[in-house]
This record gives structure tokens, sequence and C-alpha cells, in this order.
């Protein structure tokens, strides 16, 4: 099964590369983790960051294969713990469409893209920087594929 990263962003600093492919280099047995960046608009305004956020949300969804399955990583998500991610991921698995997460940019994801959404997943409360967010949801992949597979990563 794949599983994309569809982030909006310019280019990240090398160590936010490096902690999402130390997660993503360790799934193994039929399940893949890439990401894809989607540039960011010009905000040449605070008056301009909706217009961005559109922009990039229309590309967003240009970059979704069709029959994907969709989650939103957004503020107004559900919040899920370790074994209820490994409950999602199995499911997303028997159900067998490509999965394709979204991270918006400075200014969230677009309206159009929430909608398109087959469910939102909240990391946390807090505002993350971006380059947090491709590492944490990484980890919380692994970790939860780690759960499925009775690796010993998990440890309870």
């Amino acid at each position: 099964m794949r599983l994309t990263l569809l982030a909006a962003s310019n280019r990240q600093p090398a160590w936010v590369s490096a902690g999402f492919d130390s997660y993503a280099k360790r799934l193994r047995g039929g399940i893949r983790l890439d990401i894809r960046e989607i540039p960011l608009a010009s905000r040449p305004s605070p008056a301009a960051a909706r217009r961005a956020a559109e922009t990039e949300g229309t590309r967003m969804l240009a970059a979704i294969p069709d029959g994907a399955h969709v989650v939103a990583l957004a503020d107004s998500g559900t919040m899920w713990n370790t074994r209820e991610l490994a409950a999602r991921l199995r499911d997303w698995v028997v159900e067998g469409r490509p999965v394709v997460l979204l991270i918006g940019g400075p200014d969230g994801l677009s309206a159009s893209c929430l909608a398109r959404a087959d469910e939102k997943w909240s990391l946390s409360r807090l505002t993350l920087p971006h380059g947090l967010v491709r590492i944490a949801v990484a980890e919380a992949l692994y970790r939860a594929w780690s759960v499925l597979e009775r690796h010993p990563y998990h440890r309870e």
C-alpha cells in the first residue's frame, strides 16, 4: 500500500528531510511512505493569504490520484492515539486504495481540500512547524505499523 504525504511547502531544511526519511525507510512489508511537495503560492500581503491557500489547494487536489482515500491534517480533525491510528492504518490497507495525507501551507488547508477529505486527523491542539509535522506524521505511521506487525518499536 502506498501512503503519500502531500505537503504545501517550499524547501525544508536538511534535518526535516533526514527525519522524515528515517521513519519512511523503516516501513516494510507492503507499505510505503512517500512525500510530494506542492509549491507555496505567493503571499505579497497578509490579505493575499486566503487566495494563496486556495491556489495551493487547487494544486493539491490536482495531485491526488483518482480513487485515493484522503486524510486532511487539520486542527478540526480527530486526535488518534497510537492504537487508534494503527486501526485506521489497518482499515486503509484492507480498503486497498492509495492514501494521501494533506498538510497545508502557512495558512492551512483550503476549504476545498477539507471538503475533499474522507477524514480529518489532528496531531495536536498545538500549532506545529511544518517540518515537525512531516516528521511527526512519519513517526506516528511507523509506530502504528509496528503495532500491527507486533514489532518491538512500540512499547506500552
